[in-house]
Order: structure tokens, then sequence, then C-alpha cells
């Protein structure tokens, strides 16, 4: 076997093994389910793992914005029933810092328990001013929920009117951004302490600074990778018994700290969150990139505070069949000690119409109001989110105070809140790096087939080389003209021309 014979003998080999393996691997998808194998035991929450240091102590930046509706004509709205009139006044950004505390591994390690604590702090130079004197007229909230409380006895709502009227306690108040968020002494909250035991002190955010909602036990992913982060129970509940069904009241998914890998566009994500007092679900909407790194886009859909009669899964969520809200907005005075405070999406985004137009001011934009969550569906890590919110007050007419009098049942914005987080430069090349070995791992099998391919090649044009060098052979060994001197002759054929003999010399 000649050289030549040998290289074409091993190059075909070759490229038959590797077209023959790497298709074989390609189908088996072997080294994919590896890699999701080992993604899947990489993220769980146990010491040691690649993500517990960064759950317990998150990396990225949180920021908290808050923007307020001022109200411009209280007189007008109070006396005369004028459609009341707000300008929305904001940001102003504190930095949220999260850390998981007391975090401990409980049932034989196959779930973890840990308080959630948030502290803020003020950062001046991404607000709009100083929440320490800018003042902010709007709803007089603990008199609302006094007066809602009392709604059913006229005698003891007449005594607090008095008790209102004599203290300058109105049905609106001015106070600063510092005093509504994070408390101020009102008078008839400590006079009514004087008789039962009431917490004199509101705000907004009161005892919200460095504390915790209560202890939470959340799943490994150890055993099922789909429940990685889920909570299993929240303060010792694994139902909430604020609502009027199972459904209502379940603690589904994770608290939105959380998401498992491999996910997948068709599925709902489900978050439990302590501020609204229920699970909400979010859907995909669209691809997006953050920082290079490929996302999912998860947002809530209209679905999750439809009214009973656009979704009837949510009937559960009406405090009592008369006081079930329209879309767009979700009654949680069962978790606010009565006070009749609604919650919906800022400026009623993916409300029904009615509530935008009830108010002077409200302009509902997605790109300004929509939720969302900016996923990598390979690890599950958040990229970007935005959590918007928005708290409001119903007010209606109540029996034994006069200054309700003029008063239709209103939806009346008081604050929004918009928490933002992008992940920061470290974490989002550790993530790039992560991506490029599962990607590489992942397509092994294609490189071995590209190499098949390149060899397939190298075979075909030696094939041909090969043959065409044979084919010259031949060529070579054929006849051929003994000297240019052959002629062609028309009668007789080749002849060879001979010289002429010379005549002798006489």
């Amino acid at each position: 076997m000649t050289r030549r014979s040998c290289t074409l003998y091993a190059v075909g080999v070759i490229c038959g093994t590797l077209l023959v393996v790497g298709i074989g691997l390609l189908v088996s998808q072997v080294f994919r389910t590896f890699m999701h194998n080992r993604l899947k035991k990489e993220i769980v929450l146990v010491e040691g793992s690649r993500v517990f240091e960064s759950w317990k102590s998150p990396p990225p930046p949180v920021y908290m914005e808050y923007f307020f509706f001022n109200v411009t004509n209280v007189n007008e709205f109070l006396e005369r029933g004028a459609k009341p009139v707000v300008k929305q006044i904001g940001p102003y950004t504190y930095r949220e810092y999260r850390t998981k505390d007391n975090v401990s591994m409980v049932q034989n390690g196959e779930k973890v328990s840990a308080y959630n604590t948030k502290s803020f702090v003020f950062l001046r130079e991404k607000s709009v001013g100083d929440p320490a004197v800018d003042n902010i007229t709007t709803v007089n909230i603990p008199a609302w929920a006094v007066m809602n409380e009392l709604k059913g006895s006229f005698w003891k709502a007449s005594m607090v009117s008095v008790w209102m009227n004599s203290m300058g306690s109105g049905l609106f108040t001015t106070r600063t951004v510092d005093e509504l968020l994070w408390g101020y002494d009102d008078p008839l909250l400590a006079r009514i302490a004087s008789l039962k035991p009431v917490d004199k002190v509101f705000g907004l955010m009161y005892k919200k600074n460095g504390s915790h909602s209560g202890e939470f036990v959340y799943h490994t992913g150890e055993q099922n990778y789909m429940n990685y982060g889920h909570v299993e129970t929240w303060k010792g509940q694994r139902q909430l018994d604020f609502w009027t069904s199972n459904q209502s009241n379940s603690i589904n998914g994770s608290d939105g700290s959380a998401f498992h890998p491999w996910l997948d566009k068709n599925e709902r994500i489900y978050i439990f969150t302590p501020d609204l007092c229920r699970s909400i679900y979010m859907e995909f909407e669209k691809d997006v990139e953050v920082k290079g790194i490929p996302a999912y886009r998860f947002t809530p859909p209209r679905s999750v505070l439809a009214s009973k009669e656009e979704n009837p899964a949510n009937e559960g969520f009406c405090v009592t069949p008369q006081e079930c809200l329209g879309t767009g907005l979700l009654k949680v005075s069962p978790c606010r000690k009565g006070a009749p405070v609604v919650a919906s999406f800022p400026h009623f985004y993916l409300g029904e119409e009615k509530y935008v137009a009830a108010i002077e001011g409200m302009s509902p934009k997605r790109e300004h109001h929509q939720t969302f969550l900016d996923l990598n569906p390979t690890t599950g890590v958040i990229v970007r989110a935005n959590k918007r919110a928005q708290i409001n007050i119903l007010l209606s007419r109540i029996s034994g105070f006069p200054k309700t009098r003029n008063m239709n049942d209103t939806i009346f914005p008081v604050m929004f809140i918009n928490e933002t987080v992008v992940i920061d430069d470290a974490s989002a090349a550790r993530v790039h790096k992560l991506l490029l070995i599962v990607t590489l791992v992942s397509n092994f099998p294609l490189l071995i087939v590209g190499l098949g391919a390149i060899m397939l090649a190298i075979l075909i044009i030696l094939l041909y080389r090969a043959h065409k060098q044979k084919t010259s052979n031949e060529e070579d060994t054929s006849y051929s003209a003994v000297s240019d001197k052959e002629k062609e002759d028309p009668q007789n054929g080749t002849y060879i021309g001979l010289t002429a003999k010379s005549e002798p010399q006489e």
C-alpha cells in the first residue's frame, strides 16, 4: 500500500469516526443533559453551593423610589364634590440593603429558614428634594382607618367625629415626606390609645427600616430543581387566612429573590409577597438583553388583578361579596387591620378606565408603571427587575361623620413605589463565564461534527487530486509523435519526410 493510499485511508477513518460520534452525541444529548444536571446540583440553597452566599447577601444594589400624589384642591373636593386633582412628586430614593438573617438548615437539610431584613438609606443625589422639609397634602389615613372601623356604630362614630373636630383632625392632612414614610404621632390615634391598645404612631413604612416580615422556610432545590427558592411556610403557615378561598390563600412560588434554572417561556412564575398579602404570577412577555446577558422578561398580566367577572379565580380575594372591586385593584384591608387600603399598579395601570378618569393627574404608561423581571433562562439569575405598586385609600360616605356627606366612593392614590435592581458588573462577568462554559460543553458534539465535516472536505480534496494525477499518468503512457517532423498527408496519412538524395558530383 502506497503512502498516498495510507493517507486517504487514515483521513477517511478519522472523518467517519468524528461524524458518527458527533452525530451520536448530538442526538443523544449527552453533554447537554450533563450540563443541565450539573447546574441543577450547583444552584441549590445549601452551604458551599455556587449561589448560597449571594442569596444571603445579594451583591447588586437595590433602590427604592417613593412617589407621592399631592392633592391640590382639597376644599373643592370635600365641599362641592369636585374631581380631585393630584400632582405626582418624586422620586425620593433610598438605597435598600437586603440580607437573609438567622439562616439555618431544617428538616435534615432539605429546607432552609431565614428572616428577610431590609434597611433603607436616603440618597439625596437621586431624589427631587429633602424628605425632612418637603410637604405633601394627602389622605389622612389614620382618620379613615378609625372611621372605617366605626362605620357600623353610629353613636361611636359621632363621638369620634366630635374628637376629630376638637383636635383639628381632618379627612386630609399635610405632612413631610419623612413623617408619611417613617411615622409621626397622630393626635386621633393618641386619643384612642388612651382607651385601648393602639399604636399612636402612623407611617407608611413605620417599623419597616431594619426589620423583617417574619420567618420564611424555603425549599433548597436539591430534591427538585423546579422548587429552588420556593416558600414552604411564612410565619409557620403553609396557607394564609386573609381570604375566602384556599386558592387565594395559597403560598406559591419564591419570595422574588430566587428562581430555578432552565426557565421556559411557557411557564408561569409565582411570587409570594407579604406586602400584598398574597401570591401573584408573571408570564413571559419578550426576549431582552442586559449587559450582554440574554434574558426572558416576565410581567404580571391583567388577569392577576382582574375582577371576579373577568377572572373567576379572583373571587376569593373579595373581602365580602359586597366589597369586591373592579379590575386593577386589590383591597388588602384584611391584612392591614381593617384599614381601607387598596393596592394597584401605579396610576391604575392595567386597571379599569373609570379609576383613571376619577382622578385628574393619572396617566398610566407601560414603560413607567409596569412591573417586570428580566431573568437569564439558563441560570434563573435576576439581571434586572422593577417592582411597582401603588397604595390607595377607599374613600366613601360614612354615617356619623358629616364631613363625608358629599363623598362618593373614590379610590384615592396616596403613593407608589418603584423598587429597582440591575445586575452589577462583577456578577455579570461571572454569569458570562458560566454561560460560556455551558455553551461550550453543551455544543461539544457540534464541534466534533464540525471537525468531521472539515476532515470530509479534506478527504474529498485528496480524492480529487489522486484521481486527477491518475488520469494524467494514463495520458503520459499513450502514443505520441516521434518528432515534430511528422506531417499529415492528405492522401496517404502520416508519413515521415525524408531528405532529398543529393546528386553525385561529377
